[in-house]
């Protein structure tokens, strides 16, 4: 099997800022607490993005994540967006997200980031519980977390996300409405609720690990998730991903579809991932070596990877599964060159049975009881490739 090419997509451009104040205990991404290097990365950041080739399409997402990208100066973010536009055409109405923190902001940063061409943010609420907060070692709590969402308001964006995590020890169902209905107050565009993970080698796991703490059962987290998506939908909200909700569908995050979708993207910064559509490559994991070698005008790429066509076919049927949309049918054909309901007929029969997938003349999706099970049942089509 050979996948055909598609007409080329609008790509998206992805920029990792490696920094925090300090290091949430369930957090495995890559980042460091030495300001130091701010202004360092930030030139390395720009040789890089200057030395990058060019796309088949003109990008139509920029998204700042991290670390803490709110650490930066509003000056360091407009130097690297300046990079940005000056490399690749954005296209007018690009989507240009940033991640932002309560506790490294203030009204005047966030109207420096509007002006600079942000025009989405991403607030790392996690939780309005001070002792939520403080258990996850989050550098904000309950109150700066409100006066964020307030500023923002303020500073003039009008397209912002909140991010909560639930599943946590000893975590109601009562207590995880509260949380809700407090982010619910303020109207946001999107939510993002993510389920307490315990990564390994985190700080929460080694706790978890020694016997510190005891997750949260199955049974309680499948709880914990009916209830977003009742609270979430009852609200008006559409559950387009599993841990994603949008007001309305044109304002679902338009990059993190790409990540879905297996649109291609191209990452910046240390530990950035990029896609061509049929390869990977990632940047080392380390900023001083990754400054280094930018001064040094060497590339930043630590390894790639070429995937097979049972790969891709493994990719998009996980990552399709995660989205309310479900798995693209005729793409899937056009990609595989076989038909995806006859392919696994069988077990599509038996889970339409379950009442965990539906399937259309266009897409196959797991249903919101589907959706608990995802990794279970994505195992189960991985078993018959």
């Amino acid at each position: 099997m050979n996948p055909t090419s598609l007409k080329p997509q609008s790509p998206g451009i992805y920029i990792h800022i490696p920094f925090c104040v300090q290091k949430c205990l369930y957090c495995d991404f890559y980042s460091v607490a030495d300001s130091a290097l701010h202004a360092p990365l930030v030139e390395a950041l720009i040789k890089e993005i200057e030395g990058a080739g060019p796309f088949a399409a003109l990008p139509d997402t920029l998204y700042i994540g991290g670390g803490t990208p709110s650490v930066l100066e509003p000056k360091a973010i407009s130097l690297v967006l300046d990079a940005v536009c000056r490399r690749f055409s954005l296209l007018p109405d690009a989507e240009i997200t940033m991640e932002v923190n309560p506790g490294t902001i203030s009204l005047e940063k966030l109207k420096a980031y509007r002006s600079a061409g942000i025009n989405r943010l991403n607030i790392g609420v996690q939780s309005f519980d001070d002792k939520i907060l403080s258990f996850l070692g989050r550098c904000h709590d309950n109150l700066e977390a409100r006066q964020a969402i307030i500023w923002a308001r303020e500073a003039g964006f009008d397209n912002i996300g909140l991010d909560l995590i639930y599943g946590l020890p000893g975590q109601t169902p009562q207590d995880w409405r509260e949380t809700l209905h407090a982010g619910l107050a303020f109207s946001p565009e999107h939510f993002s609720c993510y389920m307490l993970t315990y990564e390994p080698g985190t700080p929460l796991d080694c706790m978890r690990a020694s016997g510190r703490l005891k997750p949260l059962n199955e049974d309680a987290s499948a709880t914990l998730f009916d209830t977003t998506l009742e609270v979430l939908s009852d609200a008006g909200y559409e559950h387009y991903e599993i841990s994603n909700f949008a007001r309305h569908r044109d304002l679902r995050s338009l990059h993190n579809q790409k990540y879905w979708n297996h649109t291609p993207y191209i990452g910046f910064g240390p530990a950035a991932h990029s896609f061509t559509g049929r390869s990977r490559r990632w940047n080392i994991r380390d900023v001083s070596t990754y400054i280094k070698r930018m001064e040094e005008g060497h590339s930043a790429v630590g390894d790639t990877e070429a995937l097979t066509c049972e790969q891709l076919m493994v990719e998009t049927i996980y990552l399709g599964l995660r989205t309310g949309d479900g798995i693209d049918l005729v793409r899937f054909e056009k990609n595989f060159g076989t038909p995806f309901l006859t392919l696994f007929a069988s077990l599509i029969k038996h889970l339409q049975e379950q009442g965990l997938l539906a399937t259309t003349d266009n897409r196959c999706a797991l249903t919101s009881r589907g959706m608990r099970f995802h990794d279970f049942i994505t195992a189960q089509f991985v078993d018959e490739i």
